[in-house]
């Protein structure tokens, strides 16, 4: 294999990327970059190494939600605040009903760029170039704003690195106490099944903490009670800006994206002899790669040769993708393959991307029996294969939104207008997300009878 540096996929043929008009302005803001300090450390990307090391040896479940795509414009401390409580409400779920550690990776801290099905867009008689995220472009429908701009990169790191603080805060300050499980419900929560589901469950918990208490094990005495581990993650889509932050641990030695402490390569740039798959071949991140319906099992067998060559436990994370109805049909050959193969990976399920629609009045949207079904497959396929379903990657948001229709508090195709506020995919709100969570719960309670 070649010699890899953090500059080596330049050599490489690249798909999803903007073109800057201002060549000059683009290494400026790049080498800018390469002097700011890392939103991550390496020694965090190697404890969520170890813990998804756990996962894939079938001792633990990778919970990875977040923004579709985070943006400019809904940046608020709110914001993060709600997303980070319906993830926490979902893995206490998970861990209390289901039995297993709940992994958390917030698709946050950095998840701005997108790929696209298509280079341009087109809105009447005008045509322009495709938004790919915040970070890239504007979302509005104007020349000028679809003009990439490296500026936007800064602009990018800045709220990174703020949304990074906070989410540490909030895992270590107190808002992540076992005790204040109750706490995390959202305002805006629907007083449905899913919601008194949640409450019961809660009070369950709170029995449990005081007969703890009562044995002398606290929250005071045992971090583990007060605090959490929150990992970030984003898809390692625009490739300059991932290596102005590719910088080379003063500890091992080895070279890590200090973007984010999980990157993954998406569906749509995974060819083995792309610049992605080159690039993140030589950051000792823990990895993800998106395998959809096209994905053919030889070829996966060959990028977790290529992308995971040790064969190490945690590195890598195959997110199947495959829509509600197909996991059946596409997913047991991977499985199959992979196994053959003695090789060790975290099976995760994407139930999203999959089940895309556009409603009748024209709304892109999910229908939540989709992705429920989506996942009671993969759980399905995992227990006749004999391996573990290891994790959910999902678009969710602790906002108010209805942009997937259906779930147990009905979002129907009428309501989608009223809070429709994605910039890019449908998302998950997190009554519909919790639905999502009891449902997991009650797979692995099954799946480790």
């Amino acid at each position: 294999m070649s010699t890899w540096s953090p500059s080596s996929w330049r050599d490489k043929p690249i798909l999803q990327q903007p073109t800057y008009p201002n060549k000059q302005e683009l290494s400026r803001v790049l080498a800018e970059l390469k002097n700011y300090p890392p939103l991550v450390f390496a020694g965090e990307a190697r404890s969520l190494k170890a813990e998804l090391a756990n996962v894939a040896n079938g001792k633990g479940f990778l919970l990875q939600g977040g923004d579709c795509a985070e943006s400019f414009s809904e940046f608020h401390a709110n914001n993060i605040k709600d997303s980070f409580k319906a993830m926490m409400q979902m893995a206490v779920v998970m861990t209390y009903a289901g039995g297993l550690p709940v992994v958390k990776v917030g698709r946050m801290a950095g998840q701005f760029a997108k790929p696209r099905s298509s280079n341009t867009e087109t809105l009447g008689d005008i045509t322009l170039d495709s938004y790919r995220g915040d970070i890239i472009n504007g979302s509005e429908f104007t020349e000028e704003a679809r003009v990439p701009n490296p500026e936007r990169m800064i602009r990018a790191y800045n709220q990174a690195s703020a949304t990074q603080n906070l989410l540490r805060a909030f895992a270590s300050g107190g808002l992540a106490d076992l005790h204040k499980v109750h706490k995390w419900t959202l305002e805006f929560a629907h007083q449905g099944e899913v919601t008194k589901k949640y409450e019961a469950l809660a009070e369950e918990i709170g029995k449990s903490l005081q007969f703890m208490e009562a044995c002398g094990i606290t929250s005071k005495t045992y971090r583990t009670l007060r605090e959490t581990d929150f990992y970030t993650s984003h898809e390692s889509l625009l490739l300059p800006y991932e290596e102005a932050f590719t910088r080379q641990d003063s500890i091992t030695g080895d070279w890590y994206d200090t973007s984010a402490h999980m990157l993954w390569i998406g569906d749509r740039t995974r060819q083995l002899d792309g610049a992605h798959v080159e690039y993140l071949r030589g950051v000792k991140n823990p990895i993800g790669v998106k395998a959809g319906p096209s994905m053919d099992p030889e070829d996966l067998v060959k990028l977790c040769a290529t992308l995971n060559p040790q064969n190490e436990a945690g590195r890598l994370n195959v997110i199947v993708r495959m829509g509600a109805g197909k996991v059946g049909d596409g997913m047991p050959a991977l499985i199959k393959a992979v196994e053959r193969e003695g090789l060790k990976v975290v099976w995760s399920c994407d139930p999203m991307h999959g089940n895309t629609i556009k409603s009748s009045n024209n709304y892109k949207t999910r229908p939540v029996d989709a992705i429920l079904r989506e996942m009671k497959e993969f759980f399905q396929v995992h227990k006749a294969e004999g391996t573990h379903a290891g994790g959910v990657h999902m678009e969710m948001t602790g906002k108010n939104v209805t942009e997937c229709i259906g779930g147990s508090f009905t979002v129907t195709e009428e309501d989608l207008s009223s809070r429709y506020h994605t910039h890019c995919d449908p998302r998950l709100n997190a009554d519909q997300s919790l639905e999502l969570a009891f449902l997991i719960a009650d797979s692995l309670k099954e799946a480790h009878k």
